[in-house]
């Protein structure tokens, strides 16, 4: 026997959804969390004006609508001070009007005795609910308290010359201030604010926010493909309750300011998850707050997609397919070895292998793959880990970079005892993998048994195909710089670049295919060069000819090109 709430029941009794279309609400409510008449609206078996005319009738409460002209708190009352702002936007209620000991109140469902209970205690009145939907009341809201001019108020008080000097706070401040530090960050402009930036980094796909507190003003900057962009910053005035906001979301101690902080939250756009890695450093004028944005829906994990070159792609796959060995993807960070790990992922997993991966920190949740992230405080190391994978009946490990002899060990014993296992190092070049894992203390002859594929990378900008010019090369070129086409292009901007010439990223690579050859080679100790000469023999491109590739395709520029790869 089904237990309904109150709304269900009022729903089915009045005809409008059926016992099974409640079910289906109470599973997604029960997994979402909400109410439930929010479930049965993102269902689409109702809709939100249906529920509260149901609740109308059968409850014998007025109903009214924006459109009616009555949606609108009497004035003179001091209601915005009887019920407090944040929570009416909170809990969507709105005062209408106050007689002697009764206030009359709109709200979504009457049926919230709870929150009806806690309207009482707050005005000191009886309540007398009023029935509108969600939406016009959330309208009503922000012409009451006037929630868009606060919030404007705020982002234009850095343009008002409104400027409050930013201090470093001493513990005493700290202690005293800190009630009042967690109430500001709860108000209804600052929440809106930190909200605000972070769908604006979003709309204009940035991978980074900065906020960095300076002497005399608040910096705010995005990096977009690569490149961080000043941005119209917010009053200064603001930044310990936008701080304070930040990591209350994540999860972080409000309390210390002295030492760094990871923390990390969610949040969902038009029904996009987006994780948030959030990162806080102590400098001498406050704390400097980086939140890192992994959205999944903007990166395709799929080989094909990445902008490898045909001949990279294929010798990528031949890596990816063998039974066992070491799969290296190198770069600094910020390269993308990330993704071109997942999208390998992608491209291998299959409901016959188990997938094991551990990560610091697991940056995009992969279905069909056990993801496992590292708590070093608690012995969670990459080593541990892989110690407990090697008892886990696994066919592919990732693991998420190798940073010393213990885990680089384990790594290649994986390797050796029939798994595939992904990787990454950080070296400039494919061939410096070899002597990054000898200079940690791998024997040479461990290395040449288990390895099997290396994979350098850099992400170099596109040019905006809207305003691209070619331009004749010159014949004054750096050395090693050959160029086939005697026309290539470079940066203009427009209006669909804001200006910048370039739109999107792309990959260049450097991709060794270990054969006997090879591995001859590391046997012999030869150097990075010597068997990167090699695997150029075999059809292998450097870095710099994979960007001198996309340069006479017209997809980049020579000097993106040569800001990343390296000229011998």
């Amino acid at each position: 026997m089904v237990r309904y709430t109150k709304l269900g029941g009022v729903l089915i009794s009045e005809g409008i959804i059926t016992e099974e279309q409640l079910k289906d609400g109470i599973a997604l409510q029960q997994k979402e969390g909400g109410k439930i008449g929010e479930a049965l609206v993102k269902l689409g078996f109702v809709n939100e004006e249906q529920i509260v005319i149901a609740l109308s009738k059968q409850l014998s409460i007025p109903y009214i609508s924006l459109a009616s002209g009555k949606l609108k708190p009497t004035p003179d009352q001091n209601l915005e001070e009887l019920i407090p702002q944040e929570f009416a936007i909170r809990n969507v209620i709105l005062p209408l009007s106050r007689n002697l000991n009764s206030l009359t109140v709109v709200m979504f469902d009457p049926l919230d005795l709870i929150l009806i209970d806690n309207l009482r205690k707050i005005s000191g009145c009886e309540i007398n609910p009023i029935v509108s939907t969600r939406t016009d009341i959330l309208r009503a809201l922000e012409d009451f308290y006037g929630k868009d001019k606060i919030f404007r108020d705020a982002i234009d008080a850095v343009d008002d010359g409104t400027v409050t000097e930013i201090k470093e706070i001493n513990t005493e401040e700290t202690d005293l201030s800190l009630d009042k530090l967690i109430s500001q960050a709860e108000q209804a402009p600052v929440v809106k604010l930190v909200d605000l930036l972070i769908r604006q980094a979003i709309d204009e796909n940035a991978s980074d926010i900065h906020l960095e507190p300076h002497h005399d003003k608040l910096s705010l900057r995005y990096r977009i493909d690569g490149v961080l962009y000043d941005m119209p910053s917010p009053s200064p005035s603001l930044y310990l309750p936008i701080i304070s906001r930040v990591k209350i979301l994540s999860k972080m101690d409000i309390a210390e300011k002295r030492l760094p902080q990871d923390g990390g939250l969610m949040v969902k756009i038009a029904n996009r998850l987006i994780d948030l890695r959030v990162s806080t450093v102590p400098t001498i004028y406050g704390e400097k707050v980086v939140l890192r944005i992994l959205d999944k829906s903007r990166v395709p994990l799929d080989l094909a997609k990445l902008g490898f070159l045909p001949n990279e792609l294929d010798i990528i796959r031949k890596g990816i397919k063998a039974s066992y060995g070491l799969v290296f993807l190198t770069g600094p960070t910020g390269s993308g070895k990330s993704t071109t790990l997942y999208a390998a992922l992608n491209e291998t997993k299959s409901s016959t292998k188990n997938i094991l991966t551990v990560e610091d920190p697991v940056e995009y949740r992969l279905d069909g793959i056990n993801q496992v992230q590292v708590k070093p405080e608690i012995g969670l190391t990459f080593a541990n880990a892989l110690r407990c994978f090697l008892r886990q009946d696994p066919d592919i490990i990732l693991v998420g970079e190798v940073r010393d002899l213990e885990t680089a060990e384990m790594t290649i014993r994986a390797s050796l005892t029939g798994h595939l296992v992904f990787s990454t190092l950080h070296t400039n070049d494919a061939a410096s993998a070899i002597t990054r894992l000898v200079d940690i203390g791998v024997p040479n002859y461990l290395v040449t048994a288990s390895t099997r594929l290396i994979v350098a990378q850099r992400l170099v900008r596109k040019l905006c195909t809207e305003c691209k010019e070619p331009y004749e090369v010159d014949k004054n070129l750096p050395k090693g710089v050959v160029l086939k086409s005697p026309v290539i292009y470079k940066a203009k901007g427009c209006e669909k670049c804001n200006f910048i010439g370039y739109k999107g990223r792309t990959v260049i690579a450097e991709v060794i295919l270990v054969d006997e050859d090879i591995r001859t080679a590391i046997h012999e100790e030869k150097t990075p060069p010597e068997v990167m000469a090699i695997a150029k023999n075999k059809g292998a491109t450097s870095l710099l000819d994979s960007g001198l590739r996309r340069v006479e395709e017209g997809i980049t520029s020579l000097e993106e090109v040569l800001s990343v790869a390296v000229v011998y």
